[in-house]
């Protein structure tokens, strides 16, 4: 079992988690100045930077997922995307506690390392179309994903990924039992 997410941690994706905070800033602020695609007032605590509660491990089972994508990274597209409703799971596994976005055109999937009560980090691996699911960590920059996960609500969390690769400035995925 990985205990700890600052040893397999590339520099990159360190970078990327230093910078969460800027990313929010900068991400909601394009949200707010470029046209949208789907209703992002109806997303509530997601788009809040400090809606993060304590209790951020979930239960292990099966989940509903959707993403926004927040900011442009062409500073000429669209400012925000909500997505619709995919399939999503938690499992123990002998490496850790493993998430995995199972349907949809991106799919990440990695493990969630312990950082306090309030969140955990997730690195992991991101599997585009019909490419079977990512599961390495550290092997292709490109397809490295990092993560903070948190606890918005009763029985509701989130993925924040700041400065994906493709497309947004900050990705969201919210995450609730199926």
């Amino acid at each position: 079992m990985l205990s700890d997410w600052r040893g397999p941690i590339t520099d990159f994706d360190r970078d990327r988690l230093n910078r969460l905070d800027r990313a929010w800033s900068q991400a909601l602020s394009e949200a707010r100045r470029f046209e949208g695609s789907g209703d992002l007032a109806s997303v509530g605590a997601l788009t809040d930077p400090d809606a993060g509660r304590a209790g951020a491990e979930p239960p292990v089972g099966e989940y509903r997922c959707r993403t926004v994508k927040l900011g442009n990274q062409n500073r000429d597209g669209l400012g925000y995307v909500v997505y619709g409703w995919f399939d999503c799971r938690v499992e123990r596994t002998a490496a850790g506690l493993r998430f995995s976005k199972l349907t949809g055109s991106q799919r990440q999937t990695g493990l969630l390392f312990p950082e306090a009560s309030d969140r955990l980090i997730f690195l992991g691996g991101l599997a585009l179309a019909d490419e079977p699911p990512a599961n390495s960590y550290g092997r292709n920059s490109e397809r490295d994903v990092v993560g903070v996960w948190e606890r918005i609500g009763d029985r509701r969390w989130r993925l924040v990924m700041p400065y994906p690769v493709y497309e947004s400035t900050l990705d969201l995925l919210d995450v609730v039992p199926r």
